[in-house]
């Protein structure tokens, strides 16, 4: 069975940072795009920004300049760089992982904190 696992969630002032990490099997992650997501209190999962195989990332208007994804191919490692966090950034963020023609696997998500 196929497992991500995530990382590096806690709670952090206004202003902080945080850094999330994202490990998957070497097999896939090498060849899969990863997504971060996140999910508030009482409101739908919400695309934080994606990154390809090759490293083609996006990233939703509310984090751009402030956010930064990465990968490790030879860790199996993706990062999520969160910088300036704001308190609405609060939310539980799950990575994702698709490969082949309608692969995909969630981790099971961890929680960010933002409050003063």
């Amino acid at each position: 069975q196929v497992q991500v696992v995530e990382s590096g969630g806690g709670s952090v002032q206004p202003g902080g940072s945080l850094r999330l990490s994202c490990a998957g099997p070497g097999i896939i992650f090498s060849i899969a795009a990863m997504g971060w997501y996140r999910q508030a209190s009482g409101k739908q999962r919400e695309l934080v920004a994606t990154i390809t195989s090759r490293g083609t990332t996006n990233y939703a208007d509310s984090v751009k300049g402030r956010f930064t994804v990465s990968r490790d191919n030879v860790k199996n490692t993706g990062y999520l760089q969160m910088n300036s966090l704001k308190p609405e950034d609060t939310a539980v963020y799950y990575c994702n992982l698709k490969w082949g023609a309608a692969s995909d696997v969630w981790g099971q998500g961890t929680q960010v904190t933002v409050s003063s």
